[in-house]
């Protein structure tokens, strides 16, 4: 935004916006203002009201003091479909798509256009849609099926989907969290020519080179509350970082050279299945060895998936052999393969990680509760296991008002937080780490790398797999690239510029091992 952009018009005014949960504010008295034609990035630790108040925006919750004005004109949402109504449009970190239907059917579901009241136009449908592309430099093609689109392109979608509503307001949640480098710059790309349009953007993301490239104003939550606003040329990713957490935060991961030894996880010739019964794992050989991190790098849908549950027993493979500590698991169960000393870190927390309807203290002991000291025989010992979940939640900073609160009471970062203190605290030889900062805050990151550092300097074999490459290019020693189902190259970090590996992750280049 130009320096006279403070005299744009306000487009959008959130004025005192508190909402309330049972035993927390969620937000605090926030206000903030968007003008027409700029892009505010929206910044907070996990848990600091920012997903409460885009709800609250998007028509999903209803404030219980405060008000929101749209073009100066307070408004009430009390659903998405109000809030569209007035403009506002809403693209999701992850995608409100459905597969099986093509582009044109996803971007007009709700909104058909039809011929004689009765007849659907998917022609004339498809003609709005290339118009849209056009205009905004959003390449799709109407007619395509949208499981057979990349990431990047499912993204557009669901910024046409907004656009085709006549959203003049767009709120980004997260939007390069499964994007390449080179898909990330096409989204920015892409704002930009939103907003000469005069489109209004806000921002979310916990990426913070991103907000200072793209942002013309920067606003901070921190417990609620609005802690600060700055801009782009006034501030950097530290202090940016500090105004979130509230403390000065290290960015960068700090590691000596790695000392591997002898190998822990061996993967020959290994192939799986997803869930349609496609070959999602199509040849894999690896290795992991003892203090060292392996990272594979991919963009998510290549079966990076299907490859971790296969490692942790979550997925049967069609073929291969999988080997850890010397052992044959292939196909074991995830019991048998938790005892052999793997921790896993699931890349959906709430599926997988925890049972968000059980108390803390459960989920602290999900795979040690029938062992000593957490029971005697058949007999639960509450006891110890409650000493355990308070000893986890101080030592790893779980922010939780009570270990006898569900875990779906905790924030995505808190909740990530608890499985890392589950998974760490047990004797291991090898962690399988997936996603394992998604979604969180800065501040949490740079304590799960720490402990995932820690670990490998303690002589535990580490995978890490991540479609953040700059994650990757942190923490690895060395790195495998993956796309569709195999691995194109493993290479010592270093070897290969960001750019270089970004395009790997998208299928360019050679092979290589």
């Amino acid at each position: 935004m130009t320096q006279n952009g403070q005299d744009r018009p306000v487009v959008l005014e959130a004025r005192g916006i508190t909402k309330r949960f049972p035993g927390v504010i969620a937000n605090d008295k926030v206000s903030l203002t968007l003008r027409k034609g700029e892009v505010l990035a929206l910044l907070g630790e996990n848990g600091a009201g920012k997903s409460t108040l885009m709800n609250i925006l998007y028509g999903l919750y209803h404030q219980d003091e405060g008000e929101i004005l749209v073009n100066g004109e307070p408004i009430r949402a009390s659903s998405p479909h109000d809030s569209i109504q007035r403009g506002i449009g809403m693209v999701h970190q992850h995608f409100q798509l459905v597969p099986v239907m093509t582009v044109a059917e996803n971007v007009i579901l709700g909104n058909e256009v039809t011929r004689g009241g009765a007849i659907l136009d998917l022609r004339r449908a498809a003609e709005q849609i290339r118009t849209i592309s056009r205009q905004y430099g959003l390449e799709v093609d109407p007619e395509a099926l949208v499981a057979d689109l990349d990431v990047g392109a499912q993204q557009r979608v669901e910024i046409i989907k907004a656009l085709y509503r006549n959203a003049d307001i767009l709120i980004l949640d997260e939007p390069t969290a499964v994007l390449t480098p080179q898909e990330a710059d096409d989204l920015v790309r892409v704002m930009r020519t939103l907003t000469s349009q005069g489109k209004s953007l806000i921002f979310i993301t916990h990426k913070l080179r991103e907000v200072l490239e793209v942002a013309d104003r920067i606003v901070v939550l921190r417990s609620g509350r609005v802690v600060g606003e700055t801009t782009p040329a006034q501030a950097s990713e530290a202090s940016l970082a500090a105004m979130m957490v509230g403390r000065s935060v290290l960015l960068q991961v700090e590691k000596d050279a790695a000392h591997p030894g002898a190998p822990v996880l061996e993967v020959r010739g290994l192939c799986v299945r997803d869930d349609r019964r496609l070959m999602a794992v199509n040849g894999v050989d690896l290795e992991v060895r003892a203090g060292e991190i392996l990272g594979i790098a991919g963009v998510q849908g290549n079966g990076q998936t299907e490859l971790v549950q296969a490692l942790t027993g979550l997925r049967v493979p069609e073929a291969g052999v999988v080997r850890i500590a010397g052992q044959d698991t292939t196909g074991a169960t995830p019991r048998r393969i938790s005892e052999l000393g793997v921790a896993h870190i699931p890349e959906d927390r709430q599926r997988d990680g925890v049972v968000t309807s059980y108390q803390i203290t459960d989920n602290a002991v999900l795979e040690l509760y029938y062992l000593e000291p957490f029971a005697r025989g058949i007999v639960r010992d509450d006891a110890a296991i409650t000493r355990h979940a308070e000893q986890l939640v101080k030592q790893f900073d779980v922010r939780t008002p009570s270990v006898h609160v569900p875990a779906s009471s905790l924030s995505g970062g808190n909740q990530q937080k608890l499985i890392v203190a589950r998974e760490f605290t047990r004797d291991l030889k090898l962690l399988i780490a997936a996603q394992p900062t998604r979604g969180i805050d800065v501040g949490s990151i740079e304590f799960i790398h720490n402990q995932i550092i820690r670990k490998r300097d303690e002589g535990v074999a580490v995978l890490v797999v991540s479609a953040e490459l700059d994650e990757i290019l942190a923490l690895s020693d060395r790195i495998a690239v993956m796309y569709h189902g195999r691995i194109v190259a493993t290479v010592q970090n270093g070897e290969l510029t960001r750019e270089q590996l970004g395009l790997l992750m998208a299928g360019a280049g050679t092979a290589q091992q």
